[in-house]
């Protein structure tokens, strides 16, 4: 029997996950320290810090930061369009 309360109960579940996984990963820490470039990333790709040659420059992290979300917006809307987004999940759940 179809169970949409159930179906919108597993999806709020899944979305909690989710945002508890994202939290996670900013949380992280990876560097990279070579030929005088020093870049922190969190680990959810945000560039925490950036230096060259012991200077530190805003403005390149910052350019860095808005590349990667550009990328990953890029690579969201990709995604949605080859799996039809939650539109084909809301679609089997009834219309909730």
């Amino acid at each position: 029997m179809f169970n949409p309360l159930k179906q919108a109960g597993d999806l709020m579940k899944m979305r909690k996950q989710a945002m508890e996984i994202q939290k996670r990963l900013s949380e992280e820490r990876i560097e990279v320290n070579e030929n005088g470039v020093k870049i922190v990333i969190s680990g959810d790709q945000k560039i925490v810090e950036f230096e060259n040659n012991g200077a530190s420059d805003n403005t390149v992290k910052e350019k860095f930061n808005r590349a990667i979300k550009l990328s990953q917006e890029i690579a969201a809307k990709k995604l949605q369009e080859m799996s039809g987004g939650l539109s084909g999940l809301l679609g089997s759940m009834g219309g909730i």
